[in-house]
């Protein structure tokens, strides 16, 4: 019989289960705490908290500060050491040569009396005699006298012992070239019948005169040995050496001419030039083929036109005296209308003796009335406008420390260093600029665009300032984008971005800004972990829309290459009103950009205005191969054809100055 349980009954049995159980859990827990506590000695049980993340680093001025992308640096110049070397190799001659003339006498070039220079053979049991000594004849009028070649290296066989005890210096490619040289043509170039050669002559009359082209003489100096009372063996010795020492002289001034004596990148990390290379070897057997051995080595100078200017200016100051008339008007002079000074007659003085023909004649009548009075009046600050506007002046009549300049010029030594620093520059650039080109020139503040068959296209720049120099390179140029975006450099980003963004995380997308991770991915700026970006550990993009703020303005004009730099527009017009235009962060800032993109692209400014009405980004490639050069000239040819001074806006003149004295020293020429 099976018996059910009812609800209610059911229930009760339940609870009183349930009372048991809590009963029994009750009394077997005590204990247990009890048995814990005396083991460790009833301290309270913590609950588990939760784990908390770090805090994250705080970007705050010393961050800022610690992390800034420091600028590239000036060094202490090293210059190229000069390197010892031999000729001992040369010694021994390849194949004993023996040679009989026709009843005459027989000459090493290195002898005092042979005019046949191989070594005879001697006698069985006869030592043989000195090259100087070889005078006696042997009949053979079969033979015919050995033509001038052929003598040359008959004589250079006889005189080879002489190289055993020798040894030389010179920069590294000289000493390869002269090893090469010789062991492929042992002969001798600069001595004949005995003595210095004619050729020699002529080579030394053109290492004399280096100084023409800005080279420095004592580089390239060789003498003539004095050979009077040496023994035989002994005037070999001094031949050979001289021979040799002319070879390193003249092979020197080749590669100082094709290249310059400094290496332009050890002088800073703004310099960016590739140091052309030089065929030594080959230039030494143009020389030794050369009939006017002088001739050759004033060959291997440039021969732009560039080059040329400079090179009739240095003649030209020379040629100057110190009687040249020199106006000086006082330091710190500040001339407006109204004011009276003393120096208002300096200032007159000065136009009427540095004032084209065509200014003067156009004040005229207040030049033949001016008395020396001391008011600075209308009809004198019109004068000084109408110069000031001649020498590319801001032209506002106010005679300040640039009018000054402008007025008083540099002194013939200052301009002579200038124009000889303007000839070693230039031999870092390529010999052919180019027929169609862009030139900036940084100490101008000017870029120019030149193309056979128009004038140039000129207009004033505005380059980077001394913090944010703009380098020295060359470059193609490839495109010009219009309405362009201005990719924020990382150095700008983090030295001038990030104070902002201490005080506003979101202020890059307030003010404009797109802000990209490294993948590309559109990221809000307050998102950014800025600290990491500080500290190199995240990199972003960040980048301005195209606008009227944009600091690009309308357009740029691209080169792509390692520094950023590039030209562009701006929003920033009033700069070009100045006379001193370093301000940007190393871009080159345009005048005229549009006039500048239409001569690139070979098309009208219309067509630009056209591409920059369309409000969007777009671009177009430069055809063409056109070569820009961002250039340091304080003495640069203008394009009416006078030579322009200018002042030394990032000091690299004193700089070069510095490196060409290192260079000396290294080759035992500097002055003591």
């Amino acid at each position: 019989m099976r018996h059910t349980l009812q609800p209610a009954r059911f229930l009760s049995t339940l609870l009183a289960s349930a009372a048991i159980a809590s009963l029994t859990l009750t009394a077997s827990v005590q204990p247990a705490d009890a048995f814990l506590d005396r083991i460790f000695g009833g301290r309270p049980v913590e609950e588990p908290q939760p784990v908390q993340p770090a805090p994250a680093p705080v970007l705050d001025k010393a961050v800022i500060a610690a992390n800034k992308v420091s600028a590239p640096k000036y060094y202490t110049y090293k210059a190229d050491q000069l390197a010892a070397f031999s000729l001992k190799a040369l010694a021994v001659s390849p194949q004993p040569a023996t040679a009989q003339t026709a009843g005459g006498a027989m000459s090493s070039g290195t002898g005092t009396a042979l005019t046949v220079s191989a070594r005879p053979v001697a006698p069985q049991g006869v030592a043989p005699r000195s090259v100087a000594d070889q005078t006696g004849s042997i009949a053979s009028p079969a033979v015919q006298p050995a033509p001038a070649a052929d003598k040359a290296a008959l004589a250079f066989d006889a005189a080879r012992p002489a190289f055993a005890a020798l040894s030389f210096k010179a920069l590294p490619e000289v000493a390869k070239a002269v090893e090469t040289f010789y062991a492929q043509e042992p002969r001798f170039i600069w001595v004949e019948n005995g003595a210095p050669s004619a050729r020699f002559a002529a080579l030394k009359s053109e290492l004399e005169r280096a100084g023409d082209f800005g080279l420095d003489p004592a580089d390239y100096r060789v003498e003539a040995p004095a050979l009077t009372g040496l023994e035989p063996a002994a005037r070999d010795a001094a031949l050979v050496d001289f021979e040799v020492k002319a070879s390193i002289a003249a092979l020197t001034y080749v590669l100082d001419a094709r290249r310059g004596r400094v290496d332009p990148n050890r002088i800073s990390g703004y310099h960016d030039l590739p140091r052309h290379k030089v065929d030594l070897t080959a230039e030494a057997k143009g020389l030794a083929a050369a009939a006017d051995a002088g001739q050759y080595l004033r060959s291997r100078q440039l021969a732009s036109p560039q080059f040329t200017a400079l090179v009739e200016e240095l003649a030209r100051l020379k040629r100057e005296t110190s009687d040249t008339p020199q106006v000086v008007i006082a330091p710190g002079t500040l001339l407006k209308v109204g004011k009276s000074s003393p120096e208002v007659k300096n200032v007159v003085a000065a136009i009427r003796l540095r004032g084209s023909a065509a200014l003067l004649e156009a004040h005229k009548d207040l030049l033949d009335t001016y008395m020396g009075e001391e008011l600075y009046s209308d009809a004198i600050a019109d004068l000084v406008k109408a110069y000031q506007a001649e020498a590319g002046l801001d032209a506002d009549g106010v005679v300040g420390a640039g009018t000054i300049q402008a007025l008083t010029g540099e002194s013939n030594a200052s301009k002579i260093a200038k124009v000889e620093l303007a000839l070693e520059r230039m031999r870092w650039l390529p010999e052919n600029l180019g027929e169609r080109r862009v030139f900036i020139n940084q100490p101008a503040f000017t870029v120019a665009y030149f193309e056979p068959g128009r004038a140039p296209l000129e207009m004033r720049a505005v380059i980077g300032k001394k913090s944010n120099q703009t380098n020295f390179f060359y470059d193609t140029i490839e495109t010009v984008e219009y309405n362009p975006y201005w990719g924020v450099p990382y150095s700008i980003i983090v030295n001038e971005k990030l104070s902002k963004l201490q005080q506003d995380p979101a202020w890059l997308d307030k003010a404009g800004y797109e802000v990209t991770t490294a993948a590309g991915k559109p990221v809000s700026s307050a998102s950014v972990d800025w600290h990491a970006v500080a500290t190199g550990k995240m990199r972003v993009n960040v980048r301005q829309r195209p606008g009227d703020d944009n600091a690009l303005g309308e357009l740029k004009i691209l080169f792509p290459n390692k520094h950023a730099i590039y030209m562009h527009d701006t929003p920033s017009r009033s700069l070009f009103k100045k006379d001193m235009r370093a301000f940007s962060h190393g871009c080159v800032r345009l005048a005229d950009p549009r006039a500048m993109a239409a001569a690139v692209l070979g098309k009208t400014e219309a067509h630009v205005a056209s591409r920059i009405a369309t409000g969007k980004n777009n671009s177009e490639d430069v055809a063409g191969n056109i070569p820009v050069y961002i250039a340091y000239f304080t003495a640069w040819p203008q394009t009416d054809g006078s030579i322009g001074y200018f002042g030394d806006v990032y000091d690299r003149d004193a700089y070069l100055q510095k490196a060409l004295e290192a260079t000396r020293k290294a080759r035992g020429t500097a002055e003591s």
